[in-house]
This record gives C-alpha cells, sequence and structure tokens, in this order.
C-alpha cells in the first residue's frame, strides 16, 4: 500500500501517503461527524506532497526550510484528523495503523530534514 520502487524517493513517498488516506476515505459512510474529518485530513495528508513539491522549487535555502517545515506541520496536522477519524469512524477506516505509522516516519523525516538545514547554515527559527 504505502511501498514505493524508491524507497527514498520522498516526492513518491508523499503522493502515496496522500493516496493511501483518500482511497479508504471513499468507503466511509459520513454523516455530520465524519464528513468535516474526512475533509480536514484529506486536505492535510494532500498538503504534505503539495509542500514538498514547493520545497523541491524553493528560491533560496530558507524558503526550502520553511516549506519543509510547513510539510512537517501539515504531517502533523494529518495525524490529528487520523486520530480523530479512527474515534469517529471506527473499524471501517482500512489500514488505519499503516497510514498512522507512515504518517509518524513522515514527520520524523520533515523534521530532521529541517534540523539537518538549518544546522548546515546556522539558522534558526
Amino acid at each position: 500500500m504505502l511501498k514505493t520502487e524508491r524507497k527514498y524517493d520522498l516526492e513518491e513517498r508523499t503522493a502515496l501517503f496522500g493516496e493511501s488516506v483518500i482511497k479508504p476515505c471513499r468507503e466511509i459512510k459520513q454523516d455530520n461527524i465524519v464528513s468535516p474529518i474526512i475533509n480536514q485530513l484529506i486536505r492535510a495528508a494532500a498538503s504534505v506532497g503539495a509542500n514538498y513539491m514547493e520545497a523541491n522549487g524553493a528560491s533560496s535555502k530558507r524558503d526550502f526550510i520553511n516549506k519543509i517545515f510547513i510539510c512537517k506541520k501539515e504531517a502533523q496536522e494529518s495525524k490529528h484528523w487520523l486520530r480523530m477519524l479512527g474515534s469517529s469512524a471506527g473499524s471501517t477506516l482500512s489500514n488505519l495503523d499503516l497510514i498512522q505509522k507512515e504518517c509518524q516516519e513522515l514527520i520524523f523525516i520533515f523534521s530532521k530534514i529541517a534540523s539537518s538545514s538549518r544546522a548546515k547554515d546556522n539558522l534558526t527559527e
């Protein structure tokens, strides 16, 4: 499900993360509680990859780091909405554990990229 041909192709990995969230959300019976949660989750999860694409086209090192921080923030938001969806939709969300694990790994990856990039240039927040 979340496998990529090249394990470290972060562009592909973030795209697959967004897709891994969208697909099972289509299967969930929506109501007044679940619908807004799904909407927020899909926006945040898809945004991780979009912001990573922007980071790759950054105009400066500072711009790159800023976009990477946004990737991290969107992944953290995704983590929150995954939890909310899990509590509201329960077991109807397929592969929730795998999606949550991948989300946490992306948070770690973006945290590491940001801290390493800042350390190289002695940049502070």
